[in-house]
């Protein structure tokens, strides 16, 4: 099966990361909120690619996707519905702008044109509340207009967050990176420990 416009996309696991194991044969549930984002693997398998497109994502390869492909949500009468790029379980069209990294099985992420992932850093001002510092961020995946590794300022409202590699990151466009700060190297990296597995 392939779509026209859409890649078909199997989830690399569970719909939900709602669960760690405690032990042998034992698991905690986290979350049973089906709406809450935070707990949807974000992962697939590409079964397919688009018949009208030309894609740098080949099939077989592993991709970081947007949210809502894997969701479930109620509708207004309370009764559970699954997102529109669900087929089956194992099978969901999902939409070219819905992918934000690959990579074939053993190598590196690569990010598609448009995109950027940002690491948060540690908040240097001892006057402040907050424990990261505010839109700015060290790039970790570019897609070639801004260099990896530079110290970068985005807009507000702008970043989304994931989780990848038991790395928090802020997923920007790229088109909102709006400063380039000089890197000294002594910025410290913000990832909470509640973003590593193990």
């Amino acid at each position: 099966m392939r779509g026209v416009f859409d890649y078909v996309v199997k989830p690399f696991g569970d719909r939900y990361k709602n669960k760690v194991q405690v032990e042998e044969g034992k698991d905690l549930i986290l979350n049973t909120e089906v709406f809450n984002h935070q707990y949807i693997n974000r992962v697939g398998v590409v079964e397919a690619t688009p018949v009208i497109a030309d894609t740098l994502v080949r099939p077989g390869d592993e991709v970081i996707l947007h949210h809502n492909v894997f969701r479930r949500w109620h509708d207004i009468k309370g009764v559970e519905r699954n997102s529109k790029a669900f087929i089956d379980e194992d099978t969901y069209l999902v939409q070219p702008d819905q992918i934000f990294l690959y990579r074939a099985p053993g190598e590196e992420w690569r990010t598609l044109p448009g995109y950027c992932f940002v690491q948060p850093i540690k908040n240097d001002d001892r006057f402040s509340l907050d424990t990261e510092k505010p839109l700015v961020g060290i790039v970790r995946y570019s897609d070639g207009g801004v260099e990896v590794g530079s110290m970068v300022g985005f807009s507000p409202g702008d970043e989304f967050e994931f989780v990848i590699e038991d790395e928090r990151l802020y997923r920007i466009m790229s088109k909102y990176i709006n400063i380039q700060y000089e890197y000294q190297g002594d910025e410290e990296a913000y990832n909470p420990s509640w973003a590593q597995s193990g």
